[in-house]
């Protein structure tokens, strides 16, 4: 424990807000969570389709489609819903999609579910990404990402009894990955399906986006539940995963392991760890806040110098919403007010500030349910979560309330949306 005489006092939330940023152009600029429209430079009026999808960004089938509208580039609006595993789902919602399945477009007045339907759709109004969904070869792909993802559910998903049916489920998830592997690098290495933009730069195709949300979270569950280190075994897969990692496009939809590792178990019904020591150890570092470096993400941000520090951007993010998150949170307002302080000053000046004693659950609590893209970028998250987890080992050892393996009500969104959407969406 570091020496508490060396603690500075936690800076007013005046001082805070003058650290930080003014949000960035949402509807124009780089993709991120937060908007309600895209446009990329064309008019409102270009807009002919509206995408419904998740609000904290969790679904992949949502981020399949999120993905291919913006490597397209086609003007669309986003309404967003609430999953079920958080929440109770909107009456205008189920009163359009009675099922209440995500994601959901409309395309002139026209409204189509199911993802792959979707993207269909989508190439035949506005051509393909790359390779036609149709084509032999992509299907033959879009065969493959099932049986990795079916092999994946089995892996994760089933509890395993001994270190034999353990080990062949592996072996089986491996043999696709493998597979995976070998279509990469018939495609040259880059990605599986590669293309080119608008400014003639190589960008993933419809077979790659198919490909990316399950792939992300893969990843993700295997180093928390099975301390499977992905891209080392599968260093084609890794190759991939870092030229993805160069978009600010995929940057903008990416999830990180602490959040996929806790979303997942109440969507899948479960997930079984097989208790290795890697696995204790991954898992242990992923929920204190550390993250796991490049197995996460090899982007940093020193590596591109028009992006925004990562520190200043989870600044502006709570104080946006430090109200809310103060109201949610255990402590309750007065007493979480100067520990979360303490947090950010420890983040934006890399000094100990200490918090009020019995603070260590509140602040911990935070640390647990912040959600990558919902909240903030992954690197973002990755240096609040440790400024949280830093700020609370000065108080002591009480973790938070535990999260739930059976739902996410802990996430529910509807006190964040009275504030942030009242004025700004309109949901019927």
């Amino acid at each position: 424990m570091s020496n508490h005489k060396t603690s500075i006092i936690a800076m007013s939330w005046e001082d805070l807000a003058k650290q930080a940023a003014k949000e960035s152009d949402r509807i124009q600029g780089a993709t991120n969570s937060y908007a309600l429209i895209r446009l990329f430079g064309q008019e409102e009026d270009s807009v002919k389709v509206t995408l419904y999808r998740d609000h904290h960004a969790w679904c992949p089938y949502c981020q399949k489609i999120w993905l291919w509208l913006e490597l397209k580039q086609i003007p669309y609006k986003i309404k967003k819903v609430t999953m079920r595993c958080y929440g109770e789902k909107e009456d205008w919602y189920l009163k359009k999609v009675p099922s209440g399945m995500l994601p959901a477009i409309e395309l002139d007045q026209n409204l189509i579910t199911e993802s792959d339907q979707i993207l269909i759709r989508l190439e035949k109004a506005f051509g393909p990404l790359g390779t036609p969904l149709q084509n032999p070869r992509a299907l033959k792909l879009r065969f493959l990402e099932r049986q990795l993802f079916q092999s994946w559910c089995s892996w994760l998903c089933r509890p395993n009894q001994n270190n034999s049916q353990e080990k062949r489920a592996q072996e089986r998830f491996q043999y696709f990955a493998k597979q995976m592997e070998k279509m990469i690098e018939e495609s040259s290495g880059f990605y599986l399906d590669k293309t080119l933009n608008t400014k003639q730069e190589i960008i993933p195709g419809s077979i790659d986006v198919i490909f990316i949300p399950y792939l992300e979270r893969m990843n993700a569950s295997l180093a928390y539940y099975k301390g499977f280190n992905l891209r080392k075994e599968h260093p084609f897969i890794d190759k991939w995963f870092r030229e993805l990692e160069k978009l600010d496009t995929y940057r903008g939809t990416q999830g990180d392991f602490h959040t996929h590792a806790h979303d997942l178990p109440p969507q899948m019904g479960g997930c079984w760890t097989n208790n290795s020591q890697t696995q204790l150890l991954f898992s242990q570092v992923i929920d204190k806040g550390q993250g796991l470096g490049t197995m996460e993400t090899s982007f940093s941000s020193s590596s591109d110098s028009n992006i925004m520090n990562p520190q200043i951007i989870a600044l502006s993010r709570v104080i946006k919403h430090r109200e809310q998150l103060m109201r949610s949170n255990p402590l309750g307002s007065n007493l979480f007010d100067q520990p979360l302080r303490a947090a950010l000053t420890n983040m934006i000046t890399g000094r100990i500030c200490t918090p009020n004693k019995g603070s260590a659950p509140g602040l911990r609590y935070l640390r647990d349910r912040i959600s990558v893209p919902r909240d903030m970028p992954l690197l973002s998250a990755r240096k609040f979560r440790f400024s949280l987890e830093e700020t609370a080992k000065l108080d002591g050892a009480e973790e938070g309330l535990p999260l739930s393996t059976t739902n996410r009500f802990d996430q529910n969104p509807k006190p964040f949306l009275i504030d942030s959407y009242q004025n700004n969406q309109n949901f019927n």
